[in-house]
């Protein structure tokens, strides 16, 4: 046998195999497809048979056509199943399970939660707070066993309950079962799920390995303003291995479809979330958002829907789903060690890693021996003002000398009173900045300083759940606005209340504008320093009272505060660190005589030198040539 011969033998080989190879996979794929077809036929053959025998004369029907003298009717079957068929009939009951934190109802048609009461926690107007109401969670599996049902059409049995778990099943007439069991972990706001397949091999084809889940939740609204806790709202779905989950909502309405496998997904209200977490992972799913108007007569906030698929092992199988029910507390969402606690809204990575390791941590352990909350943002405020304080007296006392040099700055505006001299105007007061050893953007550098703390803060306040329903002074929840006046009905921006926290915070960023501003120089002949002034003045404290006078009172309570401490520390230092003649003799001083150089003026003087060298050796180089 020659060298082509074995080549030619090795390639119909490797043909025979490819051929076979796809055949075997095109067959496979049409199996699967056909067990498809016919899943979704006997799925509508028990919707058509559904429709037909709900068509059927009921019984009071059967003793009125017996007076006429007409035969019985006769009830067809929805089901094949002979047990499926008696569930399908059954009535429905509720059965209870709780802890010390949680009470879940549940309802056996479907084995579905039916209630979720939150224990310790209550609605703005003290009324007992449920994450969903009677009725308000539909739950329901999908899977083909033998023919397509829907586990919310059946009544399953109560084989098993104690005060925290129950266990109920779904019979089939050929044998096997489906099995819920929704367990309460002690002193904890997490439900397990344990969804068995048990003896259902001759019934589930060996072709059907997924099955779906619909999971759909309305959440009430617990807190008094609509537009604040809309906004603090929204679904959360989080990938395995993924830094934060992904979100959408925050008032507005929105859906997602997921091709991924998926970990978790939240149905997050601005303080509490029902979080489902699937440990083996959902294959892929669709997910919505949809917020109800503020005039919703059944008061609620919105409805969350998730219809996800699931992976389906062959044979006896147990399926782990983990349910939170509880509110959006760091701690314990962190304690569950799967970024449960991303949901909390705390700002991007810098931000956030300040509140998470500076404010939250500092939050704790002053609440640790103190109970009022107003006094523990007071106490957070001046420890933060004190920590950042060797950074920012630099440029309040830039500011101070500023405001002493003012005479002379007018001197020199009088000086230099027309519009051409601008840039002797400018060379002057720069001159006079540098012999007083002021900044003219020293004022700028606390706001850029202080400005993630800021920002910290106004993420902070409205999502931590510690301030809800905790009163200070005239305030009677610090997690959302307070209300001096009521006006009835809706003023554009405004709202329907004017917040005093609110006003009071932009009565105080006025004053501190124009204390700030009074240390600049005045010029009529500068249009963008009179633009500055105003933003600075009017618009700022402004738009901030619009934006707070709807948000946190504890957020406008702190930036109160932080302005009034700035405030006084600018007064200390005009007062007692900054002498505004010791500031004016030292002017006087050093006129006429050269400025000091700085390091950077130096290195660029230095390096100016160089280079004329350099051309001045490459000119006699050429001149010899």
């Amino acid at each position: 046998m020659d060298k082509n011969t074995v080549i030619g033998f090795v390639l119909i080989a490797a043909i025979l195999f490819g051929f076979t190879f796809i055949q075997s996979r095109q067959t496979r794929k049409y199996a699967e497809e056909q067990a498809a077809i016919a899943a979704e036929q006997a799925r509508l053959d028990s919707a058509a048979r559904a429709e037909a025998a709900l068509a059927m004369p009921v019984a009071g029907d059967g003793e009125e056509a017996a007076e006429a003298g007409q035969p019985l009717p006769v009830r067809q079957s929805v089901y094949k199943d002979s047990l499926l068929e008696l569930s399908h009939a059954a009535e429905g009951s509720i059965v209870a399970i709780e802890n010390d934190k949680v009470r879940i109802e549940l309802n056996t048609r479907g084995a579905q939660p039916y209630a979720a009461l939150v224990k310790d926690y209550y609605n703005y107007d003290s009324t007992a707070l449920y994450i969903f109401k009677a009725g308000g969670c539909d739950y329901n599996l999908h899977v083909y066993a033998g023919e397509y049902i829907s586990t919310a059409d059946f009544v399953f049995d109560v084989v098993e309950q104690t005060p925290s778990s129950v266990t109920m099943r779904l019979p089939f007439a050929g044998g096997g079962y489906i099995e819920q069991k929704y367990t309460l972990r002690e002193g904890e706001y997490m439900m397990d799920n344990a969804l068995s397949f048990k003896g259902m091999g001759k019934l589930i084809p060996r072709n059907v390995s997924n099955f779906d889940i619909d999971c759909s939740i309305t959440i009430p609204r617990m807190e008094k303003g609509y537009k604040n806790e809309s906004q603090y709202s929204k679904l959360d779905y989080y990938f395995e291995g993924e830094k934060k989950p992904v979100e959408m909502g925050r008032g507005r309405n929105g859906s997602k479809r997921i091709e991924s496998r998926l970990s978790w997904f939240a149905f997050q209200q601005q303080f509490f979330s029902a979080i489902i977490r699937a440990p083996q992972g959902f294959a892929s799913g669709q997910l919505a958002i949809n917020f109800a108007s503020q005039d919703d007569p059944e008061r609620n906030l919105m409805t969350c829907t998730a219809n996800m698929r699931a992976d389906l092992p062959q044979g006896d199988t147990t399926i782990p789903f983990e349910f939170y029910l509880g509110p959006n507390h760091y701690n314990t969402l962190h304690g569950y060690d799967h970024k449960f606690e991303k949901i909390i809204p705390l700002g991007g990575w810098l931000v956030g890693w300040f509140t998470r390791f500076v404010i939250i941590p500092l939050f704790n352990w002053l609440h640790r021996f103190i109970s009022n909350f107003g006094i523990i943002i007071l106490l957070m405020t001046l420890i933060i003002k004190i920590v950042v304080f060797p950074l920012t007296y630099k440029s309040f006392a830039s500011s101070a000398k500023m405001a002493a040099l003012r005479p002379e700055i007018e001197k020199i505006n009088a000086k230099y009173p027309k519009q051409e001299d601008a840039l002797k105007k400018q060379q002057a007061t720069m001159d006079l900045y540098k012999r007083a050893g002021a900044s003219m953007t020293g004022g700028c550098l606390p706001t850029l300083l202080t400005f993630p703390i800021l920002w910290a803060m106004f993420r902070f306040f409205p999502a931590s759940i510690e301030l809800r329903q905790q009163g200070f002074l005239w305030a009677s929840d610090l997690s959302t606005y307070d209300s001096i006046v009521d006006f009835g009905t809706r003023v554009p921006l405004l709202g329907d209340h004017l917040s005093l926290f609110a006003l009071l915070m932009a009565v105080t960023m006025w004053l501190y504008s124009k204390m700030t501003m009074a240390s600049q120089p005045a010029s009529a002949n500068d249009p963008n320093a009179a633009s500055m002034r105003f933003m600075s003045v009017w618009m700022m404290p402004i738009m901030m009272f619009f934006i707070c006078n709807n948000l946190s009172a504890g957020l406008s309570y702190y930036y109160l505060l932080s302005q009034l401490i700035s405030m006084l520390q600018v007064w200390i230092i005009r007062k007692f660190v900054v002498d505004p003649e010791k500031i004016l003799a030292k002017v006087r001083a050093s006129e006429g005589k050269p400025l000091p150089k700085s390091k950077w003026q130096q290195r660029l003087e230095e390096a100016q030198r160089m280079q004329q060298q350099q051309l001045r050796e490459q000119q006699k180089k050429g001149g010899r040539r």
